[in-house]
């Protein structure tokens, strides 16, 4: 077709006037005053301050040439709000993520473009496709038997070396390690100090159960106290899932409040409903082992001693009461036997005395008959040498010698000069 085949009377526009022409067209169709829902695949997101998000058709496969692409944008004014309330739901704007989008229409002519502007966004849209993600990610676990790995390890029956990976100074962090410190045994913390929210804490969390897992642990605690469910979103992470699996160590998690349940916790070998419960489930398992091993049997070998020594206490009294009769009764005897043997020998010692009395009178009259001084008195005389020896032979005493004659009444000295035997 040529210029000539046109019709005269259409009007030529400037590029400018063009623009003008399609905005009020659109506006009029799609503008402020048209707000339309479009649903599709976040491909790309972009955030500072305001939210720039590139939107596909839902299942279109990035490497299609062809495939439509919607430039949606939300402003700060919009944006924040927004933003506030999809982290307190649990739910952050990520490529993958299908999306319902409330807006309209608007060009921008220097670069040609037609946008989207964004004035709401269907919250439970997106919290529909969160569960289904996450109900995907569950089911896919399963079907690799992740769910039940860590569970089938079995646990130290006194869990006294503990792996935390937490974030110090929390609230979480503070309730647990309360319990442990004030149980009154001898836990040996080990601290991986980690994020537990944000973009960040998947890698962290990860990064802290991997360092644990090689330390020889009896258990990992997985620890974050309450918050949102954005908060918590870090503990439903693939990654996280997959680390907890992977553990040689049983990870036992303590996650948000009582009605909150991460898949960290549907992986994990135990779950606790709060990260006090956690630490309570803890030391109750160590006290148990106490009671079961070290408790009752001491109680039980207290019992039996106490057994014992009564048993024992009673042999000694009844011995004691025996040995008291036994020996009061043989001092009883005894005292008997010795008054008797007491009278006997009084009545031996007697006739003893009368014997020795009689004997001595009769050996007094039997000396007297032999009396020296008697024999004296009748004559005779005793002779000595003058050492004082006896002379009862002549062969006593030399010629010449000296001796001595006692008679009755004094006593003679006298010199040998002369010897006759019975013989001369």
């Amino acid at each position: 077709m040529v210029a000539d085949d046109v019709a005269r009377d259409e009007p030529i526009l400037e590029v400018g006037q063009f623009y003008e022409l399609i905005t009020s067209q659109l506006e009029a169709a799609f503008g402020r005053r048209q707000p339309r829902w479009v649903r599709g695949e976040i491909a790309k997101v972009f955030e500072k301050g305001h939210l720039y998000v590139d939107l596909v058709d839902a299942g279109t496969s990035s490497s299609d040439a062809k495939r439509p692409v919607l430039n949606a944008h939300c402003w700060t004014s919009v944006w924040g709000p927004l933003k506030r309330r999809l982290a307190l739901d649990g739910v952050t704007i990520t490529p993958g993520a299908i999306v319902n989008l409330f807006g309209y229409v608007d060009v921008y002519a220097p670069q040609g473009k037609i946008g989207f502007t964004v004035t709401a966004l269907d919250v439970q849209g997106l919290l529909g496709d969160v569960a289904r993600r996450r109900a995907e990610l569950v089911a896919r676990l399963g079907s690799e038997g992740l769910l039940e790995t860590n569970k089938r390890l079995t646990l130290s029956p006194v869990p006294l070396r503990v792996g935390l990976v937490a974030s110090p100074g929390t609230e979480g962090f503070s309730d647990f390690t309360g319990q442990l410190l004030h149980s009154g045994y001898s836990f040996d913390v080990v601290l991986v100090s980690t994020l537990v929210q944000g973009d960040q804490a998947p890698a962290q969390i990860v990064a802290a159960v991997e360092a644990l897992d090689e330390q020889s642990l009896d258990v990992i605690a997985l620890v974050r106290g309450g918050g949102s469910k954005g908060d918590l979103a870090c503990f439903d992470d693939e990654r996280v899932a997959r680390a907890i699996a992977a553990a040689a160590t049983p990870v036992w998690t303590g996650i948000g409040h009582t009605g909150d349940e991460s898949v960290a916790d549907l992986v994990a070998h135990t779950r606790a409903i709060t990260p006090t419960k956690l630490g309570e489930e803890l030391v109750s398992r160590v006290s148990a082992w106490d009671q079961q091993n070290l408790r009752l049997p001491a109680q039980r070998l207290g019992v039996a001693l106490d057994a014992v020594l009564d048993e024992a206490t009673e042999f000694l009294r009844e011995r004691r009461r025996t040995m008291i009769f036994a020996v009061r009764d043989r001092l009883r005897s005894e005292q008997r036997h010795l008054g008797a043997v007491r009278e006997r020998l009084v009545l031996q010692s007697h006739h003893v005395l009368e014997a020795a009395t009689t004997s001595l009178a009769s050996t007094r009259l039997l000396l007297g008959a032999y009396d020296p001084t008697r024999r004296l008195a009748q004559g005779w005389s005793i002779l000595t040498r003058t050492d004082g020896t006896v002379v009862t032979r002549i062969e006593d005493v030399a010629l010449g010698s000296e001796v001595y004659a006692r008679v009755s009444d004094g006593r003679l000295s006298a010199t040998i000069t002369t010897k006759n035997g019975e013989s001369t």
